[in-house]
């Protein structure tokens, strides 16, 4: 019987309970046996001049859902040199897991047009299933473009595979310019994580 596995990737700058709240009910709501958070080590699409280094984004990321069996947490993208790229990510945790993983990998729903943009689209559609994660409010966008790309057949499953998820009104931006101005991020992350980014000094105007 296959293990059906949750992933989850992201920079987690640093990573915040909207993030688990979202995996979660994503996890719920899709069956999935496990969650699998997976930090990126260069997030091709973003430009982060604030990116906290690899290992204490990996570290927090660990210390968020220590002790919780719901999740796991893998430094496959943080072992490989150069941008992340997902479909790269795939075959790596494939190739781990063999036969016994049953994928499916989370985005938000935001992202669904950048899916156009993504290295080896089409065959990144075809391996894995893809779920979005939308929040209360959400409109779907103008997704000719991705159409262009993979064509209505596999636009449509995408459609279809958007599910909703609570709103959770926090942002790593937001907890990254409150630790610079001095000011407090209880309730936003794991108490964990903010001890963590207190001794190591993250996020602090240099």
């Amino acid at each position: 019987m296959s293990t059906r596995i949750g992933l989850y990737g992201g920079s987690f700058n640093p990573i915040h309970f909207g993030h688990l709240i979202s995996a979660r009910s994503v996890a719920e709501q899709c069956g999935l046996d496990r969650v699998l958070l997976i930090p990126a080590a260069m997030p091709p699409h973003k430009n982060l001049p604030d990116l906290a280094p690899a290992a204490d984004r990996l570290a927090m990321v660990r210390l968020a859902v220590e002790g919780d069996g719901q999740f796991d947490v893998s430094d496959v993208e943080l072992r490989r040199e150069g941008p992340s790229y997902t479909i790269d990510t795939i075959a790596a945790l494939r190739a781990d897991w063999g036969p016994s993983g049953e994928f499916v990998w989370i985005i938000g729903a935001d992202s669904l047009p950048e899916l156009a943009t993504w290295s080896r689209a089409m065959q990144l559609v075809e391996t894995v299933r893809i779920v979005a994660a939308r929040r209360p409010g959400w409109a779907e966008p103008d997704l000719t473009a991705l159409r262009r790309v993979l064509g209505d057949a596999n636009v449509e499953r995408l459609r279809k595979d958007v599910i909703p998820t609570p709103a959770i009104e926090i942002s790593a931006t937001d907890i990254r310019m409150r630790i610079a101005a001095g000011r407090s991020v209880r309730y936003l992350l794991p108490d964990r994580v903010i001890e963590y980014i207190e001794a190591r000094g993250l996020y602090r105007v240099r």
